[in-house]
């Protein structure tokens, strides 16, 4: 094998070792999940926005949160927030690259707590 084959092998598995480190700290707690009151009505509810950001240095997929109880007096998008099973799928399922977030809307007397149930980390 030539040196120049070894050096571009060894660079290629250098690559892959640094990508790898990357994505093992990604796990739940790659997910925030923040709600504001954003001060609206609809009807006598509040609307509430849900932010779901992705701090994992990797893009991450299939994210689901959990959410007992969820409702909504008004139509939420169902590409950014639906229930599938027993929790709800964030963007339909599609990736959300590196410290970008996902925000959408509801409204109810009260916030529902959220919190992440699973993902796929893409790396």
């Amino acid at each position: 094998m030539s040196p120049v084959v070894k050096l571009l092998l060894f660079a290629a598995l250098l690559l892959h070792i640094s990508t790898t480190a990357d994505c093992q700290g990604c796990d739940l707690s790659s997910i925030q999940v923040q709600q504001t009151n954003t001060g609206e009505k609809a009807g006598n509810d509040k609307v509430f926005e849900v932010e779901v950001k992705n701090v994992c240095s990797c893009t991450i997929s299939s994210v689901f949160l959990r959410s007992v109880g969820f409702s909504s007096s008004i139509v939420v998008d169902p590409k950014q927030f639906r229930r599938e099973g027993t929790d709800y799928v964030v963007n339909d399922g599609k990736g959300i690259p590196s410290s970008q977030s996902i925000k959408f809307h509801y409204a109810w007397d009260r916030a529902f707590a959220m919190s992440p149930a699973s993902l796929k980390v893409n790396c």
